[in-house]
């Protein structure tokens, strides 16, 4: 019998798949390619950010080893402000900061689980959070969500095993859009927490919600470090994903075992980036709004564009931050449609099916559209090019 790695557990990262599809096509420059398959920024840090990190270059500590836990100056950075926003109590004892929010992620499956322990995942999921579960032995339980894409608790709590560590939540969510109601994140947090499991809530688009003020209330829970364990990136709000800051708050006794892997795997965050995340902290939040209400307005021209589409047998299942997740009406898997997309309508786009279980009836059908980079110009003609597409439909339903 053949050996397989851990890696080989898993699939190929779907980003880099999808842009193969491009490898060989050409598009009319009347018709470009609209590329709504991933969500990261493509304009450069602002012009005061780079200037304060050509700066920080300067200094001679910026290219020494850092605290594997990150930067003091940002830990207390983040700490005051989440208790700004989120209430509570919040130490910079409970925060670390990490690579990028996957090894955010990453760092908490390995101070959390061990081989076939079960970590459960709704569905739609974020593909790197079911490879790194893959790649680390942990079982992933699929929890459907229904009719807007929201996971019930009571749905989770039958999946609930012996084997069971935690609950993933991702809010507002990647790949559906959507954001989950304070009431539905509470209800996770005393499932979580009454099954001595952790809850894990991936806020990576939180700058970008629609709702003014908290989006939850679980900090203000004197115990919330027993049971939550909050991820956030900065490479959305402040156009750093080459730079990779993220950051995990969590109890003391959580970073103590999660400082073991990152210490193992990078030694410390990059310096450069966390000088330019605290700068930004500091001084880019008005910019920042402006940001989220650009964002606010893209997602309010997917959703009046809606109508259009839908006489073609299009839904729109859900829409937030950066994404849109769509039902198509064809009489094909999302897996043979999205490279379909490419050739027939100069679309690149994700298909389902690298955000689910396989064979799995929802991800067949779906489609995630990252519309954070494309304006209200671009996404009127996404839409003018979706509902041209001339293909055998699906059957009635």
């Amino acid at each position: 019998m053949d050996h397989l790695s851990r890696t080989a557990g898993t699939f190929a990262p779907p980003v880099m798949e999808a842009r193969r599809w491009l490898e060989g096509v050409e598009f009319p420059s009347d018709s470009p390619l609209i590329n709504v398959s991933q969500a990261a920024p493509v304009d450069p840090p602002t012009e005061g950010m780079r200037a304060a990190m050509a700066e920080a270059l300067e200094r001679p500590e910026t290219h020494l080893y850092g605290p594997v836990l990150g930067l003091p100056d940002l830990r207390e950075e983040v700490a005051a402000q989440w208790r700004g926003a989120y209430g509570g109590a919040i130490s910079p004892s409970h925060v670390a900061i990490t690579s990028g929010c996957n090894q955010a992620f990453a760092a908490t499956i390995a101070a959390l689980c061990s081989e076939g322990d079960e970590v459960i995942l709704p569905v739609p999921w974020y593909f790197n959070h079911k490879m790194w579960l893959d790649m680390s032995g942990v079982t992933t339980v699929p929890l459907p969500t229904g009719e807007g894409l929201m996971p019930h608790p009571d749905a989770a709590r039958a999946l609930i095993s012996e084997r069971t560590r935690a609950i993933v939540l991702v809010t507002p969510n990647n790949p559906g859009g959507v954001e989950y109601p304070a009431e539905l994140v509470r209800a996770m947090f005393d499932l979580a927490r009454d099954n001595d499991l952790a809850l894990i809530v991936d806020e990576t688009y939180r700058d970008f919600h629609s709702q003014s003020g908290a989006p939850h209330d679980l900090f203000t829970d004197p115990d919330w470090s027993d049971t939550l364990i909050h991820l956030y990136s900065f490479s959305k709000a402040y156009r750093l994903t080459g730079h990779r800051v993220g950051a995990m708050v969590a109890s003391a006794a959580r970073l103590a075992e999660a400082e073991k892997f990152l210490d193992t795997v990078a030694i410390c965050p990059p310096q450069l980036g966390q000088r330019a995340a605290l700068w930004g902290m500091r001084h880019l939040g008005q910019w920042l709004a402006g940001e989220r209400d650009e964002i606010l307005d893209r997602r309010a021209a997917i959703e009046e564009g809606v109508p259009a589409l839908a006489e073609k047998g299009w839904r729109l299942l859900g829409a937030g931050a950066y994404f849109a997740w769509m039902e198509h009406p064809f009489d094909m898997s999302s897996a043979d449609l999205a490279p379909l997309l490419v050739r027939e309508a100069g679309v690149l786009a994700l298909p389902g099916t690298m955000f689910t279980p396989e064979g799995d009836a929802a991800g067949a059908r779906g489609l995630r559209i990252a519309f954070a980079n494309v304006d209200r110009a671009g996404i009127g003609a996404l839409y003018k090019r979706l509902a041209a597409l001339s293909l055998p439909l699906a059957p009635a339903r």
